[in-house]
């Protein structure tokens, strides 16, 4: 039994630290793991931030890397256009049941399924659920679905998976990070200063909000509207990959690191 646990805890600690020193080598693409996530969108959200991300998620995947897309009650009223890119049947009815046992989750504690966006969503220039999802999918590009993960666990292999998690910012972002995401690409059109296990890059679907928090944006997703997609996923590439080198993000800057386990009853 230790004398003094702390002393004890830190040795330990060190010890710990000593074994996971590696030496850094090059890898290419096919070695990431994206997590994509978005939080406080808004009506630019599906224009400009998540179809830039989903060039990138068709990059990783094409590539051979892997793309984590969580947040089912996201999909809802656009699952079918995740269906439509399953890989096979069994894939396809897993995302079936997925999406379908999370709107009975709602149900059965007494959530209804179709009053999502929130309040800050709607001030944000979202009107409906479906007009939020069309715009949340769209963080995977047109990458075919390859695995359907159930809540804790790890990515099988490449290609996109989905992973069972509700919407909430931390929750999600928790699980992404449990499931093995090297990275987190975070969308918000609303702002939000937090970061999460893995480095959490966030990118601002418009320019004011880019110039307003530059303290929490990464990136700004509002210059596709002067500039096009092609040329802008090209620098969020570069800065994703500067980031999954080691370059710190804003949330890591600031010492944000947060965690939250999916808890009993109901998280939307």
């Amino acid at each position: 039994m230790a004398g003094d646990e702390i002393d004890e805890g830190v040795a330990k600690v060190a010890e710990l630290v000593a074994l996971a020193r590696s030496k850094r080598s090059t890898v290419a693409l096919d070695r990431l793991v994206l997590g994509v996530k978005c939080g406080g969108s808004d009506g630019l959200s599906g224009l400009t931030a998540n179809p830039l991300v989903g060039r990138i998620s068709e990059r990783v995947v094409a590539a051979g890397g892997s793309v984590l897309l969580t947040e089912i009650p996201e999909m809802f009223g656009a699952e079918r256009l995740l269906m439509d890119r399953a890989v096979d049947e069994s894939v396809f009815d897993g995302i079936v049941t997925m999406v379908n046992a999370f709107k009975r989750y709602f149900l059965d504690h007494g959530e209804p399924v179709s009053e999502n966006p929130s309040p800050g969503n709607v001030a944000g220039g979202i009107t409906t659920l479906e007009e939020k999802s069309l715009g949340a999918v769209q963080k995977a590009g047109r990458a075919p679905v390859s695995h359907v993960i159930p809540y804790g666990a790890r990515v099988g292999g490449a290609g996109l998976t989905l992973l069972e998690a509700p919407g909430n910012d931390a929750v999600s972002c928790t699980a992404l990070a449990a499931a093995g995401a090297t990275a987190i690409l975070f969308t918000t059109g609303r702002g939000t200063p937090l970061g999460f296990p893995v480095p959490t890059i966030k990118i601002a679907s418009n320019s004011a909000l880019a110039t307003r928090k530059p303290g929490w944006i990464d990136f700004d997703a509002g210059e596709v509207l002067g500039h096009g997609f092609d040329t802008v996923a090209q620098a969020l590439a570069t800065q994703v990959c500067a980031i999954a080198s080691g370059a710190a993000t804003a949330a890591e800057r600031n010492g944000e690191r947060e965690i939250a386990i999916w808890k009993r009853g109901v998280t939307l």
